[in-house]
C-alpha cells in the first residue's frame, strides 16, 4: 500500500484567541484535552495508521508545537491562511504525495477513520470528509455543527482531506479566493457558477453532484467522502466542544 505524507493544520486565528485563553495558553492546538495537547491527539492516530509514512505539523510557532510531539513528527512554520500555506506546499518540488490534511482541532480522528477515508479518497484529485446529520444526530443528538443542506442530506466536514497530486494547485487557488467565507459556503458555488448555486440552494443537486461540477470546472476529480463513524465531524473549536469532547474520551456521552 503506497503511502501518503499527513499534513496537521495547527495554527491560530489573527489576534487573541479567546478561547485558547480560557484554557491558560495562547495557541489552540496547545488547548489541554483529556490530559495532553489537543494537537497529539490527531498526531497519535496519524502515527498508528498504516498508511501515512510521514507527518508534518504546521503552525506559526512550531517550536512551541514540536515540544510536545513524539520525536520523527517534523513541525514547519505556516503562513497566514491554510490556502496559502498549501499552496506553498503544492509547489515544492520535495513534496512526497498524495497528502492527507487535517487539522490539530480533530481531537477524535482514529486509525480507523484514516482508512475509510483512504478506501474511498485514493485516486482522486482531491477528496473530502463529510459526516451526514442523521448520522451524527443519532449520535449526539444535542451536537451543534455547520450544516451544509444539499438534495438528499445536510453535512457537516471531517476535517479529512486527500491532495493527490501537483494538479490541485488549481483548486486550491480557488479555496484561497474566497477562504474568508468558507462557514458561508456559498461564496464558493458562486464562483462555480450561478446555476451550480441555484441548484444546491433548491437542493436538486446533491452534494456529489455540486463537487463534480466544480471537478469539471477546475479539470480535477473531486470526491465527498461520506464516512460511517458520526465521531469524524466533531472537531474542538469552542468551550461546548471541549466538554463534549472531553466526555466521549471519558465515555460519558
Amino acid at each position: 500500500m503506497k503511502g501518503c505524507t499527513a499534513l496537521v493544520l495547527a495554527g491560530s486565528r489573527p489576534g487573541t484567541d479567546a478561547f485558547a485563553q480560557g484554557h491558560g495558553t495562547d495557541l489552540k492546538a496547545l488547548i489541554p484535552l483529556a490530559g495532553e495537547p489537543m494537537v497529539a491527539r490527531p498526531v497519535a492516530a496519524l502515527l498508528a495508521s498504516p498508511w501515512v509514512t510521514s507527518i508534518i505539523v504546521l503552525a506559526q510557532d512550531p517550536d512551541r508545537i514540536a515540544a510536545v510531539l513524539p520525536g520523527g513528527v517534523e513541525t514547519r512554520s505556516s503562513d497566514s491562511t491554510i490556502a496559502a500555506t498549501l499552496e506553498r506546499i503544492c509547489a515544492d518540488p520535495k513534496t512526497a504525495w498524495p497528502l492527507l490534511v487535517t487539522t490539530a482541532d480533530h481531537a477524535l480522528l482514529s486509525p480507523e477513520m484514516i482508512d475509510e477515508f483512504r478506501s474511498h479518497a485514493l485516486g482522486a484529485d482531491v477528496a473530502l470528509g463529510f459526516v451526514e446529520r442523521r448520522n451524527l444526530v443519532l449520535r449526539l443528538p444535542h451536537a451543534k455543527r455547520t450544516w451544509l443542506k444539499f438534495k438528499g442530506g445536510a453535512y457537516t466536514g471531517a476535517n479529512l482531506f486527500l491532495l493527490g497530486s501537483p494538479k490541485v494547485a488549481r483548486a486550491i487557488s480557488l479555496w484561497r479566493s474566497v477562504e474568508q467565507d468558507r462557514k458561508k459556503g456559498w461564496r464558493l458555488l458562486l464562483e462555480v457558477g450561478p446555476l451550480t448555486m441555484i441548484g444546491a440552494a433548491l437542493r436538486v443537486l446533491t452534494l456529489r453532484d455540486v463537487l463534480a461540477k466544480v471537478g469539471r470546472r477546475l479539470d480535477l476529480d473531486i470526491r465527498a467522502v461520506e464516512l460511517s463513524d458520526p465521531l469524524a465531524g466533531v472537531d474542538v473549536d469552542k468551550d461546548d466542544d471541549h466538554r463534549l469532547v472531553e466526555a466521549i474520551i471519558a465515555g460519558r456521552a
